[in-house]
């Protein structure tokens, strides 16, 4: 390499890869295949039978979670959504737990009792995934008083959808985080659409980010398929947090190249925006990046797919081996008062 491609190198280098090794890049690139590459796993299982109800992909939003992720210490605490796959993974999941859950296996997160949509693991810092459009909001802001009342110095991440952004939960919990400059970072994955409604038609404002002045809170909007904008952005707001100067939200303008969920024939979208995102994938635009700045090879892109792969096979086998819950286990962990 000559010395004029080493000069270039460095100046195209993002300066939040200045916090980040080499190792830790490679892994979150790994983490984003793994996160494409399970959700595509549990598609296909979805397809063959061997699971049933509904669930929620991300695929097209993995460096929105892994560019959040990875600013995150162990400590830290994520609360996710139902669209929260790669949330868990960014965090620190298991995908064996996570396909087993999916399976409704003993040996899933939740003992196969909470399925797609509500994959939960404290020991990692994930508070849990939530059905309920904007039900993480007021967990997170619950999660970030303790950790102020602790005097610890901890971030809680909130991460959200554009249509949380329309509830009274979205409101109410980024008031109180501001009033009591709470260390909770407010993250809204922007895919452009609530379900089949597009944000030009479901808010008043153009940006979700626009909304948080009414509190305070200081906002970014970053390109969400851009794994070093998503970072860099993260960054500042857990540091903030960190230092006692309360909440950041930052808003990730992404999109989900799959249907709201399995049932979504995806009428109110045209082929041709599909397609366009489709070519913004962020797994190629980091791929591309890491090569170009020398971090990684070719062969070692190739290298992470198989090890993805071997890893996403090896899951769902898992799976399909594990235990059912026990019939005579049916009420455990339900609690109930005796009259």
């Amino acid at each position: 390499m000559t010395v004029q491609m080493q000069i270039d190198r460095r100046a195209n280098r993002p300066a939040v890869y200045d916090r980040l090794s080499n190792e830790q890049l490679r892994e979150s690139l790994r983490r984003m295949h793994l996160i494409r590459q399970f959700e595509e796993g549990a598609e296909q299982a979805y397809m063959r039978g061997l699971i049933h109800g509904t669930m929620h992909l991300s695929i097209g939003q993995e460096a929105s979670a892994v560019g959040v992720c990875v600013a995150l210490g162990a400590a830290d605490k994520i609360t996710s959504t139902h669209r929260g796959h790669g949330h868990c993974i960014g965090k620190g999941a298991d995908p064996k737990r996570m396909f087993a859950e999916f399976f409704g296996k003993e040996t899933g997160y939740c003992r196969g009792r909470g399925g797609s949509m509500h994959i939960a693991d404290p020991s990692q810092g994930n508070l849990g995934a939530n059905g309920i459009v904007g039900g993480g909001l007021p967990i997170a802001v619950g999660a970030a008083l303790a950790i102020r009342q602790q005097k610890r110095d901890d971030v809680v991440v909130c991460f959200f959808g554009d249509g949380a952004s329309n509830e009274g939960a979205f409101h109410e919990a980024l008031n109180m985080a501001a009033l009591w400059t709470l260390p909770v970072v407010f993250v809204c994955e922007n895919n452009q659409y609530g379900m089949s409604t597009s944000t030009a038609r479901s808010m008043s404002v153009p940006n979700v980010a626009d909304r948080a002045v009414a509190y305070n809170i200081p906002a970014r909007i970053v390109d969400g398929n851009d794994f070093a904008a998503v970072a860099e952005a993260a960054f500042e707001a857990t540091d903030r947090g960190r230092g006692g100067l309360g909440p950041s939200l930052i808003e990730c303008k992404t999109y989900r190249i799959r249907g709201h969920s399995r049932s979504d024939r995806n009428r109110y979208r045209s082929k041709d925006e599909i397609d366009a995102w489709s070519r913004r994938d962020p797994i190629v635009r980091l791929e591309a990046e890491l090569v170009g700045l020398g971090i990684l090879a070719e062969a070692d892109l190739a290298a992470i797919r198989q090890q993805v792969e071997t890893e996403i096979e090896e899951g769902i086998a898992f799976a399909q081996e594990s235990p059912p819950p026990a019939i005579a286990d049916l009420l455990r962990d339900v609690t109930s008062e005796q009259p």
